[in-house]
């Protein structure tokens, strides 16, 4: 079993989950949207500190790099000749397209006393 996974079996949420498969939102007065809540003053939730939510990151940050498909060295070079020689056929393409419309217009002005 990988790291993942048994993270993923080990994290239970408290919050009762909705409909949605998501916990149920609060509403302004900080009471469940749901009624509910035993206590009759405003309940405040408690959110994870700065430190803990820059570790989560860095640990998913990481777990994502190791799913990603990293590309040999002779796959990195084949594919940036292929988008050389592209970049350079459009180039020359749109030179030649603008070359000839600059042609035809400079010769439409003449033709018309321009």
């Amino acid at each position: 079993m990988s790291e993942e996974e048994l993270e993923l079996e080990t994290d239970t949420s408290s919050a009762p989950e909705g409909p949605g498969g998501e916990p149920p939102r609060k509403t302004s007065a900080g009471k469940s949207a749901s009624g509910g809540g035993g206590r009759g003053g405003k309940q405040r939730a408690t959110a994870p500190g700065f430190f803990a939510r820059l570790g989560q990151f860095i640990r998913d940050t990481r777990a994502e790099m190791r799913r990603v498909s990293w590309p040999t060295a002779n796959e990195v070079k084949n594919t940036t000749i292929i988008t050389l020689i592209a970049v350079i056929f459009f180039a020359l393409y749109l030179f030649g397209i603008d070359r000839v419309w600059a042609f035809l217009i400079e010769h439409l002005k003449t033709l018309l006393g321009g």
